[in-house]
């Protein structure tokens, strides 16, 4: 079984739910509540590493195995010390070192969220035309030995893909692989996240974007809301670093916003609010999307003072929090206050098609260089062409609503 590294003696404290927080708990986090007694009984428990804060100041630490989850305060030197940077094949033409790998393991997916795909769903490719295991592990090893640490598995949907939990074990092992992360919609990862933990998985991103049933069918085309509560727990109760990421759309969830921020309220949880983006297939515009800072003013006026946390050098959620907050706020502003000035994000996706950007049209296919049987120096020589074309930032939102049909649906790129 895992176990937290505990913090300092003199900086851990149980948190206590106070009166004033449960007063704005909203009654829809009910449907949310904890079937763990020992971690559902406000204020009677006893201290837990779950629950660490440093005392008076409002600077908490949230430990796993060796790792700082995230902290609330100013940062020591430690730190803010970067990490080992990239090489010159992973260093754009801005100054930008690359040093996280997101990889999608499928292009298939067992929701249909309107923002991610369209109803009728979206042409696959053949089985075959997909990267393998063994494909991944190399192309992972490759960019391991150039400075990147940080590899998350995305979709479609992670957890289907039949071979998920060998791939995440031997990725895991790769020397300089710091950290394992999984983006899921959570329906399928309840009975593999004890594997998936075993084999080196240690960061769990959960897709949930409402907390009302009839609303999460409308927005996923599917059921099963139960399944993500009780997998969230499930992740909470293993130590892992849970954050639940939340599009917000205008006029779909936005009323909800307050009732996820609940949630960070009292579990030791990262709530993401991400800002509604365009992709092929999905019914963007300007107006269905919510602002980081209207959605910021919303939470304050709502009855939680949230101030700026420290957040992490090239960290795409600029974190929140409280001090009578157990787990901490975030926004991905993507839209109105993008983040491409400290991007160190690269994307495989399914077919090995490398992708520098999120939104950009240039592709490049590692699969096709591997299944040539080209070198590895070869491979990283186009790699390096690749990072080295990397734009200094995305278009503005006006553009990319025109160009998002020359985009993949999101689904196909990797979320």
């Amino acid at each position: 079984a895992l176990s937290f590294t505990p913090a300092p003696a003199s900086l851990r404290h149980c948190v206590r739910r106070t009166h004033a927080a449960r007063a704005i708990m909203p009654l829809r986090l009910k449907a949310f509540s904890l079937p763990l007694p020992h971690l559902h009984a406000p204020c009677a428990r006893k201290p837990s590493p779950l629950h660490s804060q440093i005392s008076p100041s409002p600077r908490r630490w949230f430990t796993a195995p060796g790792r700082v989850l995230f902290a609330s305060g100013s940062p020591t030197s430690s730190e803010l010390a970067a990490p080992a940077p990239s090489t010159q094949v992973l260093t754009d033409s801005h100054g930008r070192h690359h040093n996280y790998l997101r990889i999608s393991l499928t292009e298939r997916c067992n929701l249909r969220c309107t923002y991610c795909m369209p109803e009728e769903g979206v042409p696959l490719q053949p089985s075959e035309q997909l990267l393998t295991a063994d494909e991944i592990v190399r192309i992972v090893s490759l960019f391991a030995s150039e400075g990147v640490n940080k590899v998350r598995f995305t979709g479609g949907e992670p957890t289907i893909r039949k071979d998920v939990i060998d791939i995440v074990s031997r990725v895991a092992a790769i020397r300089g692989i710091d950290t394992v992360a999984m983006t899921s919609n959570a329906i399928a990862l309840f009975r593999k996240l004890p594997a998936l933990v075993a084999g080196g998985l240690n960061v769990v991103n959960i897709s949930l974007d409402t907390l009302d049933e009839d609303k999460y069918t409308i927005i996923t085309r599917r059921k099963g809301l139960h399944v993500v509560r009780k997998t969230i727990f499930q992740a909470l109760e293993m130590q892992l670093e849970v954050k639940v990421n939340c599009v917000v759309m205008k006029g779909i969830n936005d009323d909800e916003v307050l009732d996820f921020v609940s949630l960070a309220q009292n579990y030791p949880i990262q709530v993401r609010f991400i800002e509604y983006m365009p992709f092929d297939g999905n019914p963007w515009s300007t107006k269905r999307m919510v602002s980081s800072a209207d959605l910021l003013a919303t939470i304050r006026a709502g009855g939680y003072p949230i101030v700026p946390n420290y957040t992490l050098p090239n960290e795409t959620s600029k974190m929140y929090s409280a001090p009578t907050m157990v787990g901490a706020v975030g926004f991905i502003s993507s839209m109105s206050d993008h983040f491409c000035g400290s991007c160190n994000r690269l994307r495989l996706m399914a077919d090995g098609n490398l992708k520098v950007c999120l939104f950009g049209q240039s592709e490049v296919s590692l699969r096709d260089l591997i299944r040539a049987n080209h070198s590895d120096a070869e491979v990283k020589t186009v790699i390096a062409a690749a990072v080295q074309k990397k734009r200094a930032a995305h278009d503005g939102m006006e553009e990319l609503e025109d160009s998002k049909s020359l985009n993949r649906p999101m689904v196909l790129i990797g979320g």
